[in-house]
């Protein structure tokens, strides 16, 4: 995954319990997301990111079925085992990735992700037999702290191993990672810092205002339709920094969070996302530029934290 700058995400494909259908209002299936995968591949984008808890296991299948047209060096994939859904695997990590392995057609995972600290000592040695196995060639960990962090490394380094990545929730409007040191402590150690809900579910697109709000009835309409308000001075300003490159707003949201040393994760159910990434990342912001975007967004005052989160401060 070295040297790979942005990876896409599949939180909304398909349709299912935490799948695209609730989450985001979207109707996504195999065959409209087949020219977004190919575009991705066509563009040099090969890194993907899915979870069993995306709908249940169908984004994994999904994924899996595109997947299998490409050779499989060609093709990065990284899932994740979730605390909250162990006992459907008889609380076994390895049953998890297995069952990860059967859907989406693979006979390794590139990248493991423990998807939620809810037991750091539990769930983190579970990791271990799988990078002994080959089933697994590196592994992260999500929505971890840096103590969360500290400790899952400890436990992976009396075996040989050490954590990889580290994937948490950072945009404009949540930089609660950078905060608590967390970045800090990825780039000290050599850990490469993955950041998802970078436009904060299209929040950030500048798509969608107080006229033109998000699905309503999905869970993302229901979180920031009531301040899409609050955030038009940040978006305003995205947009016009962004024109100065040749980009749109969300191209913006993508290249703030390049110059932060993070690798964006960008939702992908269209082919123009993928271009829109592909794009983003060849800009750099200036340190003026991103002040400015900081500034704006602190005033916003909105705490966009995930229900499933805690603080990283």
């Amino acid at each position: 995954m070295k040297g790979t700058k942005i990876a896409l995400g599949t939180w909304a494909w398909g349709a299912g319990m935490f799948g695209g259908d609730s989450v985001f209002g979207s109707n996504t299936d195999e065959n409209n997301l087949k020219p977004v995968f190919d575009a991705a591949m066509e563009v040099g984008l090969n890194l993907w990111d899915t979870a069993t808890a995306y709908g249940m296991g169908e984004s994994e299948r999904i994924l899996g079925n595109l997947a299998s047209a490409y050779k499989r060096e060609d093709v990065l994939i990284s899932t994740k085992f979730t605390p909250q859904m162990a006992e459907m695997y008889d609380n076994d990590v390895t049953k998890m990735a297995d069952a990860s392995l059967e859907r989406m057609g693979l006979d390794y995972i590139d990248m493991y992700w423990i998807h939620n600290p809810m037991d750091v000592e539990r769930w983190t040695p579970g990791l271990i037999p799988l990078l002994q196995s080959g089933k697994v060639r590196k592994v992260g960990v999500s929505n971890h702290n840096i103590k969360e962090i500290r400790r899952a490394n400890e436990i992976l380094g009396q075996a040989g191993f050490k954590v990889s990545a580290v994937q948490n929730h950072f945009s404009l409007l949540y930089r609660s990672s950078e905060k608590g040191g967390v970045l800090d402590y990825c780039k000290e150690n050599g850990i490469r810092f993955w950041a998802y809900m970078v436009l904060e579910q299209g929040a950030l697109s500048g798509k969608y205002n107080v006229g033109n709000p998000l699905p309503a009835d999905s869970d993302r309409g229901r979180k920031y339709n009531p301040v899409l308000g609050q955030i038009t001075a940040l978006t305003d300003a995205m947009k016009e920094i962004g024109a100065g490159y040749g980009l749109t707003c969300s191209q913006t949201g993508i290249a703030w969070a390049l110059s932060k040393g993070t690798m964006p994760i960008i939702g992908a159910t269209k082919v123009n996302h993928v271009l829109e990434a592909s794009k983003a990342a060849s800009v750099t912001l200036t340190p003026g530029e991103i002040e400015r975007l900081e500034s704006l967004a602190d005033a916003a005052g909105i705490d966009t934290r995930g229900d499933w989160e805690h603080t990283m401060e």
